[in-house]
């Protein structure tokens, strides 16, 4: 099997690993992998995916993403860390989800990680990107048989979020993540996508906008003086 990029059918080469897979995952490559990821809840909800990963291939929990979002209240954090037992007990009678115990235990308990976290540090999404400087590591990887299992900066990730009570959340399951969220770009030099999300990580981020304050007239404190002739 080719470990470099190949083409495909619509004349574009993308990353070996794609191959003849389903049009769900080379829309997952084509259009999410890799993109730079800055929003809390997004994050939130593809750690909560990767972890489900563990064991398993990427394209299983793919295949029942939309299971995922709708067993977990649309990955709503602070709903998902008030599950009791019946919610435990519902999830495991859920076909549309991978039904281990442990990884629904470990959804509850990073979510409640999660809004800790965040009261903490004010952003999930700020707290992660600090470890790369803000900014995506470039990897210019040729084959796939380059592209590493985990990494320092993985492991590092790793354990500070073990120490803030997250789990499933080992190096190759938190590399996996940094490379979906765009943290990293491992995408092949030879894949189109490479020069694009490179070109996404460059581009200068949008600043929030203030909310315009409303314009009031300001109230007379004394009645206005009246004029008189010259």
């Amino acid at each position: 099997m080719t470990t470099k990029a190949t083409s495909h059918a619509d004349g574009k080469r993308r990353c070996a690993w794609v191959g003849n897979a389903s049009p769900r995952m080379v829309a997952y490559h084509d259009e999410q992998l890799g993109v730079p990821v800055r929003d809390d809840r997004q994050l939130f909800a593809k750690l909560i995916l990767d972890g489900a990963q563990a064991g398993l291939s990427w394209s299983t929990i793919l295949a029942r993403e939309e299971g995922y979002y709708r067993a977990f209240h649309g990955f709503d954090p602070a709903r998902i860390a008030r599950y009791g037992e019946r919610d435990v007990a519902r999830l495991l009678a859920d076909p549309g989800i991978i039904r281990n115990r442990a990884k629904v235990r470990s959804a509850i308990a990073n979510a409640q990680a999660y809004l800790k976290l965040q009261e903490e540090e004010g952003s999930f999404a700020t707290w992660l990107w600090r470890f790369v400087g803000g900014k995506p590591v470039k990897n210019r990887w040729r084959r796939t048989d380059q592209v590493p299992a985990e990494t320092p900066l993985a492991q590092t990730v790793s354990k500070a979020l073990r120490e803030r009570g997250f789990s499933f959340v080992g190096p190759t399951i938190v590399y996996a993540f940094l490379q979906a969220v765009g943290n990293v770009n491992d995408h092949l030099v030879s894949c189109y996508r490479h020069a694009e999300v490179e070109a996404l990580a460059a581009a200068p981020r949008a600043k929030p906008k203030r909310p315009r304050a409303k314009a009031t007239r300001p109230r007379a404190t004394t009645a206005p003086k009246k004029r008189t002739s010259p």
